[in-house]
């Protein structure tokens, strides 16, 4: 045993674990892909931040500007953000309460996205409660950013909210600039109600008439040192508040990430455990063996220029022409790092940007599904979960919508916009489930009647089995219940119920 063990040396075996041990160790941070948010990839504008305020009450539905108040508020504000690509856009409902449907942002497809399913569905309560519209806004602007800051509150202002004209100057004071845009008319027009199909009456029974209140949105506008506008046109509208917004001053530079761009550091830490296998590999248990790990490191050094530097300069190209809305060339760049390195979860997820603000919705949900399936970064696939929703939402695929929307909130149950997102599509899916099950139960019943139509014809009456004594007792008990009754109805004096209140 001694002659086999003379040239054993323990300290080298503790040597050769130490280094297994700590390239395993290594090849686990790989794994685990390290990585931090680029930020030079951050788009620069110089913009201002807008706030707009939708008043979507049923009042809005009133047809004296046709086809609708609401139809024509919302094509104003189309047209507003058309006008406004440096701007960054925000977007709050109310009606009886205030909810802010979308935080500022450069992303205005998504804010024309969000306006278009406005509807008075969104808000339970009814009214027009103005102050906490702007109350709402104001919440919605980050204090920190040095930015001229502006609400745009688009109502009929059917009701008069003593609050509106104090917040309003309290606002001001603040430097925020409030304009008013008033949409109706002085007539006014009746509000027919959807469900139903009638026109609305109040508690005595007469047809509302929802009339355009003019004086409330002026002092709103003066009160905020901005103006009021009377709807007639939304391209001329939109040019009078452009007009008027680029009189607040110089605009700032503000800054908004659109896409993803990280950096990665799987490759430092992979490389560093492949060299401490080599030498552990190489690393002789004898005293005195020779040992070629020097060499096989520099082998290593050398041919580790991995592909991944090439793939990553072509994301950057893809991120730059991204910025300058070159969509074409950075759709070409990130597929050419995709041909590189496929499984590129930053490639893939950025291409599926690209293709839906080329409106290619599927197309997009396929690259952000390739960038789920390659990433282990939570955030990156959280992001992606998302915007694969948004995809599917676009083209109605309302299942594979709801998936995604749940995944992204497994991820990130803070997210407000996909919990939001996610109520609407379930909604809808449970409206069309509805209108298929009623369309089906017809379909049944047609069915039925031409299958058995002797079940339509009138049955033939059978001969009572009553006896007379059995007839006269039940027809004593009748009149004697029919005599307590009316006794019952005299002695009441009470009054009917009065009807619920204003609902518009």
């Amino acid at each position: 045993m001694k002659e086999l063990t003379s040239q054993y040396s323990p300290r080298k075996f503790r040597i050769k674990f130490l280094l297994f041990c700590t390239a395993f160790f290594l090849c686990v941070l790989a794994v685990a892909g390290l990585a931090e948010p680029d930020g030079t990839q951050k788009i620069n504008r110089k913009g201002s931040d807008i706030m707009i305020a939708l008043d979507v009450s049923k009042s809005m539905l009133a047809s004296d500007i046709r086809p609708s108040r609401l139809e024509r508020a919302k094509q104003t504000i189309s047209r507003i953000i058309e006008n406004s690509p440096n701007d960054r856009i925000g977007l709050v409902l109310f009606a009886g309460r205030a909810y802010l449907q979308m935080p500022l942002t450069f992303d205005h497809a998504s804010a024309k996205m969000y306006l278009a399913a406005a509807s008075p569905d969104d808000i339970p309560t009814q009214g027009t409660v103005i102050s906490q519209a702007l109350k709402m806004s104001f919440a919605a602007f980050d204090p920190k950013q040095k930015t001229y800051k502006s609400i745009v509150l688009i109502s009929d202002g059917e009701d008069h909210d003593d609050e509106a004209i104090k917040m309003a100057k309290t606002l001001a004071e603040q430097g925020i600039m409030i304009n008013t845009i008033g949409i109706g008319s002085a007539g006014g027009a009746p509000i027919k109600d959807e469900e139903t199909g009638q026109y609305k009456t109040d508690q005595q029974g007469e047809t509302v008439i929802s009339k355009l209140n003019e004086e409330e949105l002026n002092n709103i506008a003066q009160a905020g040192n901005g103006i009021y506008m009377l709807f007639s046109n939304s391209d001329q509208v939109a040019k009078q508040l452009k007009e008027k917004l680029s009189g607040m001053g110089t605009e700032t530079v503000v800054s908004d990430s659109s896409f993803a761009s990280f950096k990665q550091y799987y490759q430092y830490f992979l490389l560093a455990g492949l060299i401490f296998i080599l030498i552990e590999f190489f690393l002789s248990e004898k005293r005195k063996a020779i040992t070629g790990a020097a060499v096989m490191v520099f082998i290593m050094m050398v041919f580790a220029s991995p592909s991944y530097a090439q793939s990553n300069g072509l994301v950057s190209k893809g991120n730059k022409a991204f910025n300058e809305n070159k969509l074409d060339e950075a759709e070409n760049n990130y597929r050419e790092a995709l041909k590189i390195s496929e499984n590129d979860a930053t490639a893939s997820y950025n291409l599926g940007n690209v293709l839906y603000r080329k409106e290619k919705p599927e197309e997009a949900a396929a690259a952000y599904e390739n960038s789920i399936q390659n990433t282990t970064d939570l955030s990156l696939k959280q992001m992606a979960f998302y915007n694969k929703g948004v995809a599917y939402q676009k083209v109605n695929k309302l299942p594979e919508c709801i998936i995604a929307y749940k995944n992204a909130l497994l991820l990130n149950p803070d997210d407000e916009d996909a919990r939001q997102n996610l109520q609407r599509a379930l909604k809808k899916q449970d409206e069309q489930k509805k209108k298929e099950d009623k369309n089906e139960d017809k379909d049944q019943n047609k069915n039925k009647q031409t299958q058995d139509p002797q079940k339509n014809q009138e049955q033939k009456p059978q001969p009572s089995r009553i006896t007379k004594q059995d007839a006269e007792e039940k027809l004593k008990a009748l009149q004697e219940k029919e005599k307590q009754l009316q006794d019952k109805l005299h002695k009441i004096k009470g009054v009917a119920p009065e009807k619920p209140g204003k609902d518009w």
